[in-house]
Formats: structure tokens, sequence, C-alpha cells
């Protein structure tokens, strides 16, 4: 079953626009696994516009299912990782300007770098998800650093849906069968929400999870939190059952 992974940025947002510690992030990760989470995901990002580093510290020491960091490797979230030792780091490649993360790793490119990175982490016991493009090389490309996983970039595919979701799937069909082949692990982010998960889960059924936050946590203003979280469940769990 793929499992779910909530993304608690968005709820960092709001606590940062008016200081203080309301919504207390760290309350609200352990509410979101008591409602039937199996993960959660932080980005801690260099300007703390949301998850702050501190946060991720606080979030280790109490939750129960698996924590995931993603950002970008840049020294300080290496020393925070290594510190924190999380069940799975996630490495994107955004710019520290960016609003959200907009593109996959090249890991052909960067395959130096990233192989450093994945026998770091792998010394501390911490599994590695590279975030990538729907390509198959890419995702090859990721094997050949040592990664455990990666992570297919799905905001193509959230874009594309509507209009043609046999189309907006089909390469993450291929990138994800390319996973399969070369013994990767797979996960997907970014922009999957209630109206086009279960068709993702159900085209691709063996991905190991879905983090998804900014859908999740806009769904919870109007149905509530722990129906929420339930409700995505229902959808990963409806996609496995067709």
């Amino acid at each position: 079953m793929t499992k779910l992974s909530v993304n608690i940025n968005k709820i960092a947002v709001i606590r940062n626009s008016r200081g203080g510690n309301l919504p207390d992030v760290v309350k609200a990760a352990l509410a979101i696994e008591g409602f039937g989470a199996d993960g959660i995901t932080v980005h801690p990002r260099p300007d703390a516009r949301h998850i702050r580093y501190d946060d991720v510290r606080n979030l280790k020491r109490v939750i129960a299912t698996e924590l995931n960091i993603e950002g970008n490797p840049v020294d300080s979230f290496v020393d925070l990782v290594c510190e924190v030792v999380p069940a799975q780091v996630t490495l994107v490649p955004d710019a520290p300007d960016a609003i959200t993360s907009n593109a996959g790793w090249n890991t052909i490119a960067h395959r130096e770098f990233l192989t450093s990175m994945c026998d770091l982490f792998h010394r501390y016991g911490i599994r590695v998800s590279i975030f990538v493009n729907p390509d198959p090389e890419m995702v090859r490309g990721a094997k050949a650093c040592g990664a455990d996983r990666v992570e297919l970039y799905t905001e193509a595919y959230a874009a594309g849906y509507a209009a043609d979701r046999e189309a907006a799937i089909a390469p993450y069909v291929a990138a994800a069968e390319a996973a399969c082949e070369c013994g990767l692990g797979l996960n997907g982010g970014h922009d999957l929400s209630l109206e086009n998960l279960a068709y993702f889960c159900e085209r691709i059924p063996w991905c190991d999870e879905v983090s998804i936050g900014h859908a999740l946590i806009s769904d919870a203003l109007y149905y509530g939190l722990e129906n929420t979280v339930q409700m995505y469940q229902r959808e990963i769990r409806k996609a496995k059952s067709e």
C-alpha cells in the first residue's frame, strides 16, 4: 500500500505570519499522525520562511511515524539532517529564492555531488530519495548515484490531469517502470490532490509513498484536518481496490 506522508510546511507558514506558536506545528504533526498519516514531511529552507530548523529537531523527538526531510543539500541542511537522522532525506535542487520546488535533479550532470551526498547520509543509516523529473534517464542516473528511491516531480501530471489524464500520467509510468527495473524505491510529490491522487496510485500501484502538503492543508480548511487526512487515505485505498 502506498503510504501518505503529510507535508506540514503550510501550517508553519500560518504560524510565522503572526509570530508566536499558533498553530503549533508539533501538535499538528502529532494530530496528523493520530488521524492516520503514515509519515510527516518537512522542507526547511535557509530563510526559515516556513518550517524552521528547530521545528525539525522538535518533531524528531516526538513523532512515531517516518520523518522525511526534504531540501537542497547546502551545508546547513546537510548538518541538520546528520544531526536529526530522519528515516528519509529527499534531495531537491530548489534555489534559495524559489517559491516552491520546480524541477528535479539532472542526475547525470550532478552525479559526483549526489553520490557524495548518498554516501554521507547512508553512513548515518538514512534512506536517500532524489527528486527527479519523470525521465527514465534521470531515474537510472539516481540509481548510479547510490539513491534508495526517487521522488517523481508530479506538477506536470497535476497540471495536465483535467485535460487528458492518460497523456499526463504516461511519462510517470515510464519513469516508474525504470525505477522498478533498476531496483529503486519510488515516491511521488507536488500538486497531488483529491482530484488526481487515486488515478496516480492506480496507474503506479508500486509507488511506495506520496508526499502531499499544499492541497491537503488547503482541503483541511473546508473539511477539517482529521477528515481530510482520512479522505486522502481513502483515495489511496480506492486506487488499490480498482
